[in-house]
């Protein structure tokens, strides 16, 4: 559960704002977009496979 403490005199807008980012950010939505439909684990290992190599070659080239 998302706490969202209120300051006194505090925007309705901006507490608002503050709240949909800190639920943006508990990924709660992708999460749900991602039960919503069934992924192989053979699709799923790929998928990891493929971020691991793009972040290998990430960090080679930052070495170089």
């Amino acid at each position: 559960m998302i706490v969202m403490p209120v300051k006194e005199g505090e925007n309705i807008e901006k507490a608002l704002k503050k709240f949909k980012r800190k639920y943006e950010r508990t990924g709660v939505l992708k999460e749900l977009r991602q039960r919503q439909a069934f992924t192989k684990p053979s699709v799923t290992g790929r998928k990891a496979k493929l971020h691991a190599i793009y972040v290998e070659n990430m960090r080679r080239t930052e070495e170089e």
